[in-house]
């Protein structure tokens, strides 16, 4: 979270509200929010009533915090929220760790079905820059003659050894060349050729069981938990931890023939095998839609570390592309993006594209700023292990027993009825400034 831009003006605000009525509770109220950058504004009241008497045991309204209530906002990603970012990236980390260990729910048993790592890619559509590693050295980006050019007379390859930091990461070698329109086209269904892998596995995990697929319904479960991570060309991946149960989930073992390699050869055959046809063929030709060659696939060793780097990714966006936060509302919007010239085009593509009737189911202009995706960040199988809402629920309830505790009520019957309100959201400068201590582990 940054400073507060006039640290002056800040500190004079601050100033002021500790001489008014209710500093305390206003500041304990910033505190609660533990750094938050982005907290929500309720006006109104809650109130706690005994259910056997009816008798109002307890009641706090948002004028005692200063006319506002303030509540953290939630969002998962880190570059609008880093503190709430935290708590998300968390989450998913126990979610993940669950379904590969046990707990929250799931067996311990479960750590011993068949688990595999999984990270499908983005095809090529056009060489890029990259920083390309041979045994811990560096080496040249696209080594080819000299002498080759594109169709546009621009190189066909790069010498240089790229910096981790080098600006033309991920930038076509040349723009004309690339393929922008599949590349978008590609984004906008990757959440579908995700959904249309995971049937394509079923089919393949029967087949070579000598099963038929209601057979493989019958004895065996695939559970999943993925995220989405944009890489520097702008395109997402999968990665995905995949495992095999029987018929009831992590509870049941699975059948004698699944095994951690038998699933890794299938993950593989059918991340290859799966197409789907793009839209609008008529506009821009024929694209066909698949995964990229690269497919990595391994068992799954250690664990944590496993849940530690798919959570990590589940708080990033688009950002971590070079890509924009906020949705483009109009043409004119374009030329005023601080984006580099790829993610430009990419986003530009999106957007005259989908002006054209055959593409206005992909929502390509709703979604320009994520460069064409339109899917979920991070997802699971019903049955790979507990739920976000689930651990959301449980740590809610713990607050709120916590908080019985410190009124004297908990082991009375309680109902609470409450009647709160939207009224805004952010941080005033002096509330900034609180938070930010907050967040940085100073005392408020």
């Amino acid at each position: 979270m940054n400073e507060p831009t006039s640290l002056p003006s800040a500190v004079s605000a601050l100033l002021e509200r500790a001489g008014a009525p209710g500093f305390d509770a206003w500041r304990r109220n910033i505190a609660s929010l533990n750094g938050c950058t982005n907290p929500i504004h309720l006006v109104g009241e809650s109130t706690v009533f005994d259910t056997t008497t009816g008798h109002a045991l307890h009641s706090h309204s948002s004028g005692e915090y200063g006319g506002r209530l303030l509540v953290a906002c939630g969002n998962r990603r880190a570059a609008v929220c880093p503190a709430c970012a935290r708590l998300y990236r968390a989450d998913t980390y126990h979610l993940i760790r669950a379904g590969l260990l046990g707990g929250k729910g799931v067996p311990e048993t479960a750590s011993g079905h068949p688990q595999v790592f999984a990270t499908l890619t983005a095809p090529g559509f056009g060489p890029v820059h990259t920083r390309r590693e041979r045994n811990g050295a560096v080496i040249a980006c696209r080594p080819r003659s000299s002498r080759e050019r594109c169709p546009h007379g621009l190189p066909v390859g790069c010498h240089v050894r790229h910096d981790r930091t080098d600006l033309r990461l991920g930038e076509p070698l040349c723009p004309r060349c690339y393929d922008y329109a599949g590349a978008v086209l590609w984004q906008s269904r990757a959440g579908h050729l995700w959904h249309r892998f995971t049937i394509e596995l079923r089919r393949e995990l029967a087949r070579r069981a000598h099963l038929t697929r209601a057979e493989f319904a019958q004895t065996t479960r695939l559970s999943y938990a993925k995220v989405a991570e944009y890489q520097r060309r702008g395109l997402i991946h999968f990665h995905a931890t995949i495992r095999l149960d029987g018929p009831d989930g992590p509870n049941t073992a699975p059948p004698d023939w699944a095994t951690v390699d038998l699933l890794t050869s299938a993950v593989r055959t059918a991340a290859g095998s799966v197409r789907l046809r793009a839209p609008g063929t008529d506009v821009i030709g024929l694209r066909t839609l698949r995964f990229g060659a690269q497919v990595d696939v391994r068992p799954v060793t250690a664990h944590g570390a496993v849940a530690a780097y798919i959570a990590k990714y589940a708080t990033k966006g688009a950002e971590t592309a070079g890509a924009v936060d906020t949705r483009v509302r109009a043409t004119t919007d374009l030329a005023l993006l601080p984006v580099r010239a790829h993610v430009l085009r990419m986003i530009a593509t999106c957007w005259w594209l989908g002006a054209l009737p055959p593409f206005a189911p992909l929502e390509l202009r709703r979604w320009a700023h994520m460069l064409g995706y339109r899917g979920h960040f991070s997802t699971k199988s019903r049955r790979y292990s507990t739920t976000l809402t689930a651990l959301r629920t449980a740590r809610t309830n713990h607050r709120a027993h916590q908080r019985r505790q410190t009124l004297g009520i908990a082991n009375r019957p309680t109902t609470t009825v409450s009647h709160w309100r939207y009224a805004g959201r952010g941080h005033s400068p002096e509330a900034a400034f609180i938070a930010h201590r907050v967040e940085g582990g100073d005392t408020p």
